[in-house]
């Protein structure tokens, strides 16, 4: 059995590069989706939220791996047009992962506090600006932890692509291993690469939950430390912090 060589080396670190790009193109498009349809299925008309569940309801039930074979095989049957392999499975993850995330967008968007909403009538907000000044600022951060394993489960559904073709680190994972003759190693590899890059997407999406959550006010708590005014005998309670986050 041979080692791994830098050729070898060379296909998985340019499957890592792939499997990046259809990470990021396919969230954007997820976030995109998620957001539309979220705040559609939250609508005051009826006919809104029916059109937007219908959506939720058919990606939601469809496999991912199916729908890629379908836009990739059928759809260019229909339209004349032939999408690359790695565009229809950047369609396929970025509609069914949105379709997921349009749930979390509606359960923040409900969870705001009605008073919030009415505070933005007494304002005179249109609908539009109450929901960009008053709502989406406040479910903006109850959304990014469930993003997160969204986005988290989104990278490791791009293996799916492997089926396709395309060169991502299960397909150049698979490539080396038939060149080596060796499991053990090339999957172990692959193994740390897909922690390592949910791990760099974990800590870039928790510094942004702590920024949006510090926007609003709402900062970690600490523990607060008691002490002592020079020339006084009794402690200084401390002193609450207020709505924006300062203390007064």
């Amino acid at each position: 059995m041979s080692e791994i060589t830098w050729g070898l080396w060379e296909i998985l670190l340019k499957g890592v590069w792939i499997t990046v790009q259809l990470t990021v193109f396919s969230s954007a498009l997820a976030a995109v989706v998620a957001l539309v349809i979220g705040l559609a299925r939250a609508h005051r008309r009826w006919i809104v939220r029916f059109l937007s569940g219908v959506y939720f309801e058919i990606f939601r039930g469809t496999s991912a791996l199916i729908l890629m074979f379908w836009i990739f095989f059928v759809l260019p049957l229909g339209f004349g047009w032939q999408l690359v392999p790695l565009w229809a499975a950047t369609l396929a993850l970025g509609l069914t992962y949105g379709a997921y995330g349009s749930e979390v967008v509606r359960g923040a968007v409900q969870a705001v506090a009605p008073a919030q909403r009415e505070a933005g009538i007494a304002l005179s907000f249109t609908p539009a600006q109450q929901l960009r000044k008053v709502i989406l600022p406040q479910a903006w951060p109850e959304m990014i932890p469930p993003f997160n394993n969204l986005l988290i489960e989104l990278l490791k559904g791009t293996a799916l692509v492997s089926v396709m073709g395309v060169a991502d680190i299960a397909f150049g994972a698979s490539l080396v291993r038939n060149a080596t003759g060796q499991s053990a190693p090339v999957y172990t590899i692959i193994l740390l690469m897909y922690f390592v890059l949910a791990f760099v997407l974990t800590r870039g999406m928790r510094a942004l939950e702590r920024q949006a959550k510090a926007g609003i006010g709402q900062l970690p708590a600490k523990t607060p430390r008691l002490g002592r005014k020079a020339g006084s005998g009794h402690q200084e309670a401390p002193v609450p912090a207020t709505a924006g986050g300062e203390r007064g």
